[in-house]
């Protein structure tokens, strides 16, 4: 049975964007006034998907995930099959998984729809409607993969652990055969059904001869560890999972800890804790931390039952799938099995929320975000990864609320008060997000490298809402923590530059800007910019014309390209750059209207006209009045 392989064929689903977790708004400030985001620059999730039936049509339970609008009924077998396919392809689950049915449902005995509607429904968080739909275990069931991937899922939630042996004893491969990806999953569900059973002996002997696979190693090792730690063999867990190597995720390093713990070596539990960078903003970590510094008794629970282990076992795959980009799909269909078996199982939830997250359904990936809220289970780092994504989506009032709730639920953090000054910065709530840099600069230690970000994003903040000397003052002590950080120096130099004020210090430091960042856009704008003020056209020509080069649509490039043009005498392309820019939409209407003078009347007419109204153009003339059309003809 190649598992893994087989429902990569039978998933029909299109891979996802990979994943994108940050701490904070790794996009560089430009070093103009930001733009709002325009309608339609990213697409918008259509609301939660439709609802899911079993074969007989008959609704899954009130735990179902939640369902919008049905699906359009068609009656022939190529609706709703290429429906089916195009929600796929769209990652919509659940409505790919109604199609699939409909489809299914007029051709009974096509495999190849029964399997396509068991993956939707398992991606949707429909495992119980997909084990009824596929008769998993039972004498009616087919030996398709994910008929038998259901019927592992199921024999293990129900605890059968002896029919569970059964049936993977009877797809075992012989002892000396090569062990693949697919036998690798069923030889630990199998250790792990094999300790359910109380076969503890047995399991371990499965366990050794799994250990023979070289590349799978570590991951033998975790499990090896987690079954002896159960069974209270702490000693035995310590030597597979030794605390002088902490495992990189989290579940292995609470195991560690805990083992230490229970072995009375609690002092090196503190010090593996101490040492970890995510213990601050892990609750699990931070909370054993705090129980093992009181001197609380600590119990041993990273896996509690068997059930527990195969639930990690389909973690396991999940997380080693994700790392494929091509494979989301099949990860989330694991993690969905993970949190099927083992409803506690935090991490698996979390997984099944980024994956939808990353697969642009913001809709069902917030379902299950509530629900992890709703629990006491929200995980800092991974809802900062989901404030992240709700802004690259342009979701930006979702966003500042996730991020509202996450500095109200962990007012400590500080990664979540700069989330959320971003957030507001990217909205134009400039005045608004200085407090909320303002408390993330109080949280980070006075004078250390991480207070370099909030500052400078403070500057920002107070530049656009126009309080130049506090943002001078914040640009300034951002360039005393990181002195070589090109945006820091190109926003500071274009400010003097947009303000015409301090253009030889302006040019210094866009000049050291360029040299650390030769091939940025907007610094060799900036560089071409501050040539310009200082009169030295032919020298602007060059770091313009690249800029351009580099962002063709950005408008105010291709204006400020224009204006070179006409002060170096060539005028004709000037007016290409104008007639360019402005069909790329200016920022505002106010730029938009000085483009459009320039092209009427030339750009020494337009600055002369400037002067005479202190430095900004007179307003356009009113539009003309609309006649009434009620007026006689």
């Amino acid at each position: 049975m190649k598992l893994l392989h087989s429902l990569a064929l039978f998933a029909l689903l299109s891979s996802a964007m990979p994943a994108a977790i940050l701490a904070q708004d790794d996009r560089a400030p430009l070093p103009r006034p930001e733009r709002p985001a325009e309608p339609g620059d990213a697409p918008e999730t259509e609301g939660a998907a439709p609802e899911l039936h079993d074969a007989e049509g008959e609704a899954p339970g009130d735990d179902a995930a939640p369902a919008p609008d049905p699906a359009p009924i068609t009656r022939d077998l190529a609706g709703p099959f290429l429906a089916a396919r195009a929600s796929a392809f769209n990652n919509d689950f659940s409505a790919s998984a109604q199609y699939f049915q409909r489809a299914l449902r007029q051709d009974p005995t096509n495999l190849y729809l029964l399997d396509s509607a068991l993956v939707a429904m398992i991606a949707a968080g429909d495992v119980e409607a997909a084990i009824k739909l596929s008769g998993a275990g039972g004498p009616a069931a087919l030996p398709t993969p994910p008929t038998e991937l259901l019927a592992r899922a199921s024999l293990a939630q129900r605890e059968d652990w002896a029919g569970l042996v059964d049936l993977l004893d009877a797809t075992r491969p012989a002892e000396d055969a090569d062990i693949d990806g697919t036998q690798l999953l069923d030889g630990l569900i199998r250790v792990w059904a094999l300790l359910g059973a109380g076969s503890a002996s047995e399991s371990a002997a499965a366990l050794e001869q799994l250990d023979q696979i070289g590349p799978a190693r570590e991951l033998i090792a975790y499990h090896k560890g987690m079954t002896r730690a159960m069974v209270g063999d702490f000693e035995g867990a310590l030597e597979v999972m030794p605390p002088d190597q902490p495992l990189p995720h989290l579940q292995g390093l609470l195991a560690q800890a805990q083992i230490l713990a229970l072995l009375e070596r609690r002092d090196e539990a503190i010090a593996l804790l101490e040492a970890q960078e995510i213990t601050e903003t892990e609750p699990a970590l931070a909370g054993l931390l705090e129980r093992l510094n009181a001197g609380e008794e600590i119990a041993f629970d990273v896996v509690r039952d068997a059930r527990d282990g195969i639930a990690q076992v389909f973690l396991t795959f999940a997380s080693i799938l994700n790392i494929d980009a091509g494979s989301s799909a099949l990860s989330l269909v694991h993690a969905r099995l993970a949190a099927y078996v083992s409803p506690d199982l935090t991490d698996a939830r979390l997984i099944v929320a980024q994956l939808l997250q990353d697969m642009g359904q913001f809709d069902a990936a917030e379902t299950e975000f509530t629900a992890l809220r709703a629990e006491g289970k929200m995980r800092p780092m991974a809802e900062l990864a989901r404030i992240d994504a709700l802004s690259r989506a342009e979701r930006k009032p979702e966003a500042e609320a996730a991020a509202l709730a996450l500095t109200e639920a962990y007012p400590d953090i500080p990664e979540g008060w700069i989330a959320l000054g971003d957030i507001r910065r990217q909205q134009d709530s400039f005045a608004e997000a200085v407090p909320a840099y303002d408390r993330a600069i109080e949280l980070i230690e006075d004078g250390t490298d991480a207070q370099w970000f909030p500052i400078y994003a403070r500057g920002i903040a107070q530049e656009r809402a126009g309080r130049f000397d506090l943002a001078e003052g914040d640009l300034r002590r951002a360039l005393e923590l990181r002195p070589e950080e090109p945006h820091v120096l190109n926003y500071l130099g274009y400010s003097y530059v947009d303000r015409n004020e301090n253009l030889d210090e302006a040019l210094d430091l866009i000049e050291r800007a360029v040299e650390l960042a030769p091939d940025d856009g907007y610094i060799l704008d900036s560089l071409a910019w501050v040539y310009y003020r200082l009169g030295r056209y032919e020298e602007a020509v060059e770091p313009m014309e690249a800029s351009v080069q580099v962002m063709p649509s950005d408008p105010l490039v291709n204006d400020h390209l224009g204006d070179i043009y006409w002060m170096v005498g060539r005028k004709r392309e000037a007016s290409v750059q104008w007639q360019r820019a402005l069909s790329l939409e200016p920022e505002t209407e106010e730029d938009a209207y000085r483009i459009r003078m320039k092209l009427e009347r030339g750009l020494d007419a337009v600055k002369a006209l400037e002067a005479e109204h202190g430095g900004t153009l007179p307003p356009p003339p009113p539009a003309p009045e609309d006649e009434d059309e009620d007026a006689p003809q």
